[in-house]
């Protein structure tokens, strides 16, 4: 008996990677938890495992009194010195019970404490295994399919792989084996659960590090990776060594080591662009292979307004916008992308704006509309010492342009006084090129009658549908002029 108990605890130790402590914790509770159950919960009884003789031995314990009031928990000096003859009042005195006489239910409640106690500490050596693992690339096999979401068995754990994590278009069969990125791992009452990716760009930069040694070494580093999962993708890299082309060692002798992370990810194709600190360049490179002209940067908002010549204007966007997206999430910047012709022909409109300005020529126009004034209101609400800094222009200019952008922004105020019966309140169809229907979309957007849009700025008015910046710029000033015919006459 001791040496099969003794090769028993071995045994499930070694299969089930737990300590032997916790094995016997587990048979000694689970042989108390069968004591109670036959003896009652009132008597006080322990435990105890016997590593010489291999087995789990039962004491109760009992106070030695003089005079006995609970025949559970007390037995008198007379009784206790007939088991020890040194037995004093106020003494504990324990016995060895004899379990023999069990009987089958409180075994099989033995048996159930142990199988339960040896399966939390299973999943608690299984989640202490894998919650540093986060972020790693693990390999399985499919083990079963439920709901659309994969099982994969990933050695003494299984993890799931949910259909929302998994790549349009892939398909597995039973046994087949699967790699895949480690996103999360929790504890639930089921027992840890391992959530897995397919999708995740983290999954696109292990394999990277698995194909390019330089990477694993830490002379070439995949600074930022983003996907279109089953389509394309790009990754930024940078290297330490100067010697070392970053994306020459990814892309490998004959493009080997990139195919291998292609076939992996069944097709999907990588772009590997260079990293740049510089984050025009970065962004540039993130375009690829688009070539760019001219670069707007907005750092507050962290925005970018890329030019390209008209001929690469589709290959800068990509198939449905995916390259740009792609360049956005890789860079993390806004992008918005324009052709040269559309960029001549909306700076032209800019600057025309901006000569209606008194004081504003043609070479004036041209060097506020470079520095990122595009409307009147810009101008309006400039900063003087930031607008002359930046244009070079003397401050008493710059004070004059500025105060005769805020002339032309004054909107007549209303008349105070409800309108009168001979003068009613100018309706929208007052306006010139303005009817019915469009009068309507007018009020849906919260522009109820001329007054309403002499006080709007171009801006404002150009965002309803049909009116562009120089119909809006026309309305406001023929708004304008009616509210001071009015009010004139």
């Amino acid at each position: 008996m001791a040496q099969n108990l003794n090769f028993i605890i071995e045994q499930v130790g070694r299969d089930k990677g737990i300590d032997k402590e916790i094995i016997i914790e587990a048979l000694e509770s689970a042989v108390l938890t069968a004591s109670r159950k036959k003896l009652g919960t009132q008597k006080d009884i322990e435990a105890h495992y016997n590593v010489e003789s291999g087995e789990v031995e039962l004491f109760q314990f009992m106070n030695v009194v003089e005079t006995v009031e609970d025949d559970e928990t007390e037995i008198c000096l007379e009784e206790a010195r007939k088991l020890d003859e040194e037995a004093e009042i106020g003494d504990s005195l324990g016995t060895k019970l004899d379990m023999s006489n069990f009987g089958r239910i409180a075994a099989q409640t033995a048996k159930q404490v142990i199988i339960q106690r040896v399966r939390d500490a299973e999943r608690e050596n299984i989640y202490n295994e894998f919650k540093d693992r986060k972020g790693e690339l693990i390999t399985g096999s499919v083990q079963r399919f439920e709901r659309g979401n994969l099982y994969v068995n990933i050695g003494r754990a299984e993890g799931v792989l949910y259909s929302r994590e998994q790549v349009p278009g892939e398909s597995y069969r039973q046994g087949e084996r699967i790699r895949a990125y480690i996103l999360d791992v929790q504890k639930t009452a089921r027992g840890p659960q391992i959530y897995l990716s397919r999708t995740h760009p983290g999954l696109l930069i292990r394999l990277f590090e698995l194909e390019v040694p330089e990477i694993s070494e830490g002379i070439i580093k995949i600074v930022s990776a983003a996907r279109e999962p089953g389509q394309r993708a790009k990754i930024a890299v940078y290297s330490k060594d100067s010697a070392v082309d970053p994306v020459g060692a990814c892309v490998g002798m004959r493009g080997s080591r990139v195919q291998s992370v292609v076939q992996e990810l069944r097709g999907e194709r990588i772009d590997i662009v260079p990293y740049a600190e510089d984050p025009a360049k970065h962004v540039c490179n993130g375009l690829s292979p688009a070539k760019i002209s001219t670069v707007y940067i907005d750092e507050e908002n962290r925005y970018m307004e890329v030019i390209v010549p008209d001929d690469q204007l589709s290959l800068a966007i990509g198939k449905k916008g995916q390259n740009v997206r792609l360049a956005s999430k890789l860079t993390g910047w806004k992008i918005d992308i324009k052709s040269e012709s559309k960029m001549e022909k909306l700076s032209e409109e800019a600057r025309e704006r901006l000569k209606t300005i008194p004081n504003v020529g043609d070479v004036m126009a041209r060097l506020l509309y470079n520095e990122g004034y595009r409307s009147v209101d810009d101008i309006a609400n400039a900063d003087t010492e930031d607008l002359a800094r930046k244009a070079g222009i003397s401050p008493k200019t710059v004070d004059r342009i500025v105060v005769s952008a805020r002339e032309m922004m004054t909107v007549p105020e209303p008349p105070e006084t409800a309108p009168s019966p001979d003068k009613p309140e100018l309706s929208l169809e007052s306006l010139p090129d303005v009817g019915s229907k469009t009068a309507a979309l007018f009020k849906d957007h919260g522009f109820e009658a001329v007054v309403d849009v002499a006080k709007a700025t171009a801006e404002k008015l150009s965002e309803i549908p049909g009116v562009g910046q120089k119909k809006a710029e026309k309305l406001i000033e023929s708004a304008r002029e009616l509210i001071g015919h009015r009010q004139n006459g």
